[in-house]
């Protein structure tokens, strides 16, 4: 009995680290192939004769003497000027982040901390909006866009990002301030602080990770946004998702495939290492607001 006592455990660890090697594969599989590929000729990634032609670099060795090059990475950062595509979205982003962060924490905190009955519906409202689908709310701001000729400036694109993120970013919020006690608003100000000096001195550094988390999760809605950026953002300045789909080409015109792969391992690097650095405050955020105290 005891032997068999002592084989379950062992069977059990086999099988839990057998099943995440299988979803490690599953998941990181994908993205280390594409890194790889990025390395290799467009006839070698996408070699119909052979797939080991992409492990190997065959036709890589042939048209460039080595078995990796940097070609792809080069003909988007630097002659498709992709960095200004990274630059407009490091803009966008940040904005679109710092706008729906300072409304959603204010509106987050007024609505958890009223009364009132009108904090509920106004959520629901929020919720309402959030649901529809980005390209209603595009086409909707695209004819005054239009007329008042603001259309293709990243101030476009941020509004609407913003509109889009805002309900999110409350409903988040307010679900964090409500599980703090509102006995240290009210102890803040008796010991003489306004409720602006409780809400910043107080209520903010102890909700902390709950910011971080919703920051990251706006960060995550406007780095991949596609719909609103390639709608209302004209060439110059787009932004990296839609010029990755650019590089991809039409049926009538033929993209740079390879570009377009750099690119990819280019746009989704960064946010492997910010998730990676923010994990903790993710993962408590994610608790805390999960759960209601």
């Amino acid at each position: 009995m005891a032997s068999v006592a002592r084989r379950r455990p062992a069977g059990l660890a086999f099988l839990a680290t057998a099943f995440v090697a299988f979803w490690l594969m599953i998941a990181a599989g994908p993205f280390v192939w594409t890194v790889w590929g990025s390395f290799k000729v467009e006839s070698d990634f996408f070699s119909k004769a052979d797939w080991r032609y992409a492990v190997y670099g065959v036709r890589t060795v042939i048209e460039t003497g080595e078995a990796f090059t940097g070609d792809g990475y080069f003909g988007a950062w630097i002659q498709e000027s992709f960095w200004r595509n990274a630059l407009n979205t490091l803009i966008v982003v940040v904005c679109t982040v710092i706008i729906s962060l300072t409304f959603g924490t204010l509106g987050g905190y007024a609505l958890a901390r009223s009364g009132f009955r009108y904090a509920f519906w106004l959520l629901m409202a929020a919720l309402v909006c959030r649901a529809m689908p980005h390209i209603t709310l595009v086409s909707g701001y695209l004819l005054p866009f239009f007329q008042w000729g603001v259309w293709g400036h990243l101030p476009t694109a941020i509004i609407v990002l913003v509109a889009i993120n805002q309900p999110f970013t409350l409903w988040m919020l307010h679900s964090f301030f409500l599980n703090i006690p509102k006995d240290m608003d009210e102890s803040a100000m008796v010991d003489g602080c306004t409720r602006l000096q409780a809400f910043r001195h107080v209520i903010i550094p102890v909700m902390w990770p709950g910011v971080i988390t919703t920051s990251l999760f706006s960060f995550l809605l406007a780095y991949n946004d596609f719909a609103v950026t390639s709608m209302l953002l004209s060439q110059e300045n787009q932004t990296m998702v839609p010029t990755i789909a650019g590089f991809l080409g039409t049926v009538r015109e033929q993209g740079q495939v390879m570009f377009a792969v750099a690119a990819v391992v280019s746009a989704i690097v960064p946010l492997f290492f910010l998730v990676l650095f923010f994990q903790r405050q993710i993962v408590s955020g994610l608790t805390a607001g999960a759960v209601k105290g």
